[in-house]
């Protein structure tokens, strides 16, 4: 159907129902003329008279109430069901795609989540872990997370979790056998478990920091994992020393399964964000999940 036909339809409709040609061009916040010319187009289109006219009233013809009853009808439909999805919007629904990696998932968004979708059922969120970056916009997710100090300049980015520091462990018994190291250059004569990261385009450079001073260092061993809970097992197996987030490494070092060494030399950085595009117009799904994962200080995360 053209649109003038469908505007002609709307404007016969209000004014069969109004019975008035200057109320319904009040309610539809055209001029009564203009009313009265789209009528008589769709009359002179449908080679009926819908309407007849007098000085003091307008009252549908048997033509007319024919279509008044049938295309009202459909127009009362599509204005119900679009108040029925404006209501949607207000409820949060539908369903938000998120890339992240595998420890922020478990660590910071499953936590927050389990409330999160209990309180809204129809509410649903895919987490894709992956260990490199992702094209948010081209891969088609809603938002990402990952550490503060790599979210890219023209994201919007919200902090949802704490500062984060590294932790270097490896098992008493390996110690046992290795002098532990006081500083990063003393990992040369260590065998130590590497993380292959898509991120970082090959292995991960163990960084460093004291006083000031960064240090990153490329570290050798016989063991290369890409995923931080392999390393860790590795590390407790007596394989070596694993670098992984301390909230990994304290309850095995609470449990005596790991030691921490060069702890001084592991300084806090900014922890995990959740970033998306500035241009993007949030739903009520995509806003609740922003507040439920913000971080706040006085607060755990989440």
């Amino acid at each position: 159907m053209a649109r003038s036909n469908l505007n002609d339809l709307l404007a016969f409709r209000a004014v069969a129902v109004e019975r008035s040609f200057t109320r319904a061009a009040a309610q539809m916040g055209v001029s009564a003329s203009a009313l009265s010319h789209a009528i008589r187009g769709l009359e002179e289109r449908l080679g009926i008279r819908l309407l007849n006219r007098t000085t003091r009233k307008v009252v549908p013809t048997e033509a007319g109430d024919r279509l008044l009853l049938s295309v009202g009808a459909l127009f009362d439909g599509v204005e119900a069901e679009l108040a029925s999805l404006s209501a949607l919007s207000d409820r949060p629904s539908g369903t938000i795609r998120i890339t992240t990696s595998a420890h922020a998932a478990r660590s910071i968004l499953e936590p927050a989540l389990i409330p999160l979708l209990a309180q809204y059922p129809d509410l649903k969120v895919e987490l894709s872990a992956d260990a490199g970056f992702v094209d948010i916009v081209a891969e088609r997710f809603d938002a990402g997370v990952r550490l503060g100090e790599t979210v890219a300049q023209d994201m919007i980015a919200v902090r949802i979790g704490p500062d984060m520091r590294m932790a270097a462990a490896a098992s008493p018994d390996y110690l046992a056998r290795h002098a532990a190291p006081l500083v990063p250059h003393d990992l040369a004569r260590h065998n130590c478990i590497n993380l292959r990261f898509p991120t970082y385009g090959g292995l991960y450079a163990w960084e460093f920091e004291k006083d000031g001073r960064a240090l990153n260092a490329r570290v050798d061993g016989q063991m290369i994992v890409n995923d931080t809970t392999l390393a860790l097992q590795a590390a407790m197996d007596g394989l070596g020393i694993a670098y992984i987030t301390e909230d990994q490494v304290l309850p095995l070092i609470a449990q005596g399964r790991l030691v921490r060494v060069l702890e001084d030399w592991c300084p806090p950085f900014p922890g995990y964000h959740l970033y998306y595009p500035s241009r993007r117009q949030h739903s009520s799904g995509f806003a609740v999940l922003i507040e439920a994962l913000r971080y706040r200080e006085t607060s755990a995360p989440g």
